[in-house]
């Protein structure tokens, strides 16, 4: 695999060098890389940096380098949902494990560290609003780490089939799977967090049990989600972005996880009255965790 080198239609760099969606080049990149949805939220993690040496902008993806507490750190927005992560989480290793010159891979590997900070819905009546919630595993609903190989070798198998079992999972439904944050970031990033299994929905809507003016094909859905169990573990929570955080990350190397605001908790039907606040402790805490 080191020595093949890539085509121009699989591996797309801009004129200047920057590779295609990001328009990031190589030394605009930290090793750590914090994730946000809302690119409206980069300035609001950046602004904590005593100095900011990259501030790179196209469509949603939004990127501020700088340093805090003497440590060099990137903030990216991603926008919403897997496939946006597919674009991030690629190009982002293509930036450190591949020669953008030479289009080959490089010998020696790099892993970044990704954490992503997301804002939540809660499906555990103890998960308070205006909480902080980390995610042990990311649970796939949207079918994304389907169409890569070796899937079987980053996913938790027996939790899935049990998944499926208790859900009775619907045919026609993408295949689920589940895949387990970083050991590393959760034992120094989730100290003190409550935590659990991030159900990653393709939508924000029926997808995540809403209804509107079109009924649900599953109508049960969320009941089962929150009565889950497996080996201690529960769902404790809906987003859009994790599970194909976790498994790309795992297939290429890097450490990943998610701490998430929870700004509302669906089965108490309440609502975080100002979660700006809340999601503004959170980057203080992650920040000064990862710079301790």
């Amino acid at each position: 695999m080191t020595n093949r080198q890539i085509p121009d239609s699989e591996l797309i760099i801009n004129p200047d060098g920057s590779i295609f969606h990001l328009k990031l080049q190589p030394e605009q990149l930290a090793d750590i890389v914090l994730l946000v949805g809302d690119p409206g939220r980069v300035s609001s993690v950046s602004k904590h940096f005593e100095k900011i040496e990259h501030q790179v902008s196209n469509r949603e993806f939004i990127t501020h380098t700088g340093v805090y507490n003497k440590k060099r750190i990137s903030v990216l927005s991603t926008g919403i949902g897997t496939d946006n992560i597919d674009i991030v989480v690629n190009e982002l290793d293509a930036l450190v494990n591949i020669d953008l010159k030479t289009r080959t891979a490089k010998s020696e590997t790099k892993s970044l560290q990704l954490i992503r900070l997301g804002t939540s819905g809660s499906l555990q009546k103890d998960i308070d609003t205006d909480s902080f919630l980390v995610s042990s595993y990311g649970l796939g609903m949207d079918g994304l780490l389907n169409y890569y190989g070796n899937l079987e070798r980053i996913v938790e198998t027996k939790m899935v089939e049990a998944f499926q079992q208790h859900t009775q999972w619907k045919a026609g439904l993408p295949y689920p799977y589940i895949v387990k944050a970083s050991d590393k970031l959760l034992a120094t990033l989730g100290k003190g967090l409550k935590a659990g299994i991030t159900a990653t929905a393709p939508g924000f809507y029926g997808p995540q049990g809403r209804v509107l003016r079109i009924p649900l094909a599953v109508p049960g859905m969320n009941d089962a989600f929150t009565s889950f169990q497996y080996e201690g573990e529960r769902i404790t929570n809906f987003e859009m972005e994790t599970s194909a955080l976790y498994g790309l990350s795992k297939h290429l190397g890097h450490e990943a996880l998610t701490i998430c605001s929870i700004i509302a908790n669906r089965l108490a039907k309440t609502y975080s009255k100002d979660y700006k606040i809340t999601v503004d402790k959170m980057i203080s805490l992650v920040l000064n965790r990862l710079t301790a």
